[in-house]
């Protein structure tokens, strides 16, 4: 996973943060979100392969559940529409090859539905997450099933790093995606639409995402391209929250972006990190602005970094984006990387003790509200006992969600 940003505060107000960080006593929680990231794209997490009988996927989908719960956490991002496909049946694009190995064949039951009426009998949030913009994890748009949206509207569709992705420049296609999410929002009683890191595609070196065209045709000709491409973003974060609020009003949205909105070397506003992804530079995504403008609900910043990394270090994320959601009704959750425990360059990864260590810390940033953990499988395998320490310092007993 990865990426999102915005603007508008400034640093003495996360130096202040960190000097509570250093001061707050140690409390017990009596309500955060303890959220579980279940992805389905390439089968990550769940279906776990491709072709299973509709029995053995709710069976690994329920087992999901269980696990959840019985690790006391409160919260599952369950990825339905992972390719501009769907999870749920009578959706407005086909069924997802994820299930069955073939896009648009029916699985023989409601994902979706199934996930939503569970997750809830077990007092778990169903955060249903959707990519909006990505169609194929290939180039070639004949293998999308006859019939697709795509393919009866290619002139929306553009080719970019190997993929298909609908062009965030052309309003139809912005509409279509908006129409796309709202249907699972009007069939289920889901707690929340969460996006996670993906608007515009992460660059890739040595090619040009060619929307020239649709700049000319569509652009506010005082933004230029990189203004424009923001502006396509807010607007589809606007108009779905619009629309989420009028089909069903308690339904949150949330957004899961990468950790580095931009660093302080290009915006003095910005993070003091050196990453070299900035998401309002690179995704056109300005999650800080949608954040300061209350635009959406929650934010999940990706703090996909270990205590002390010099290039982003997660004891300095953690106080600025606290201080970006200070004096907003967003809430915020921290994105834990639990997927690189013992398995990444780092060496701090190899300290089994990692990743408890970051909720000690956010104890001293009462803004920090919980957390959410990617992803399934990892948390699963308690690579080198990590997650076994955070269960046993942290999550104990259960608590509702905040």
């Amino acid at each position: 996973m990865a990426i999102s940003r915005r603007t508008l505060l400034t640093v003495p107000v996360a130096a202040a943060a960190m000097l509570g960080a250093q001061s707050a006593p140690a409390r017990a929680a009596t309500a955060q979100l303890r959220g579980l990231w279940i992805a389905s794209v390439a089968n990550i997490d769940w279906p776990s392969r491709t072709g299973l009988s509709a029995a053995e996927q709710r069976r690994e989908l329920l087992g999901w559940l269980d696990l959840a719960k019985a690790h006391n956490l409160n919260a599952i991002a369950l990825q339905v529409r992972p390719t501009a496909d769907s999870f749920w049946p009578g959706a407005r694009e086909p069924w997802s090859r994820y299930l069955t190995g073939t896009q648009g064949r029916d699985p023989g039951w409601d994902p979706l539905g199934t996930a939503v009426a569970e997750a809830h009998r077990r007092g778990l949030q169903l955060h249903a997450w959707f990519n909006p913009y990505r169609v194929a994890m290939t180039d070639d748009i004949s293998t999308l099933v006859s019939g697709h949206p795509a393919r009866r509207n290619p002139s929306w569709v553009e080719r970019y790093g190997g993929k298909l992705y609908y062009n965030p420049g052309v309003p139809e296609a912005r509409r279509f995606v908006i129409d796309a999410i709202v249907d699972a929002v009007r069939r289920y009683p889901i707690d929340a639409v969460h996006f996670d890191d993906y608007f515009y595609p992460y660059p890739v070196a040595g090619q040009t995402f060619d929307d020239r065209a649709e700049y000319q045709a569509y652009a506010d000709h005082e933004l230029d391209l990189a203004g424009w491409r923001r502006a396509n973003i807010t607007t589809l974060i606007t108009e779905l929250r619009t629309r989420i609020r009028a089909t069903r009003p308690g339904v949150r949205l949330g957004i899961s972006p990468f950790g580095v909105w931009r660093n302080r070397s290009t915006d003095p506003a910005g993070s003091d990190t050196r990453a070299g992804v900035q998401t309002y530079d690179d995704l056109y995504a300005d999650t800080r602005g949608w954040v300061r403008r209350n635009l959406i609900d929650y934010i999940a910043p990706q703090v996909y970094w270990s205590r002390g990394f010099a290039a982003a270090d997660y004891a300095k994320l953690v106080p600025w984006w606290s201080s970006v959601v200070a004096g907003t009704n967003v809430r915020l959750y921290i994105g834990q990387a639990a997927y690189k425990v013992g398995a990444d360059a780092d060496p701090n990864w190899s300290d089994p003790a990692e990743l408890s260590s970051h909720l000690d810390f956010n104890r001293g940033f009462p803004a920090v509200r919980g957390d959410l953990w990617f992803s399934a499988r990892n948390w699963r395998a308690d690579r080198l006992g990590s997650i076994k320490r955070v269960r046993e310092a942290h999550y104990r007993t259960a608590v509702p969600p905040a």
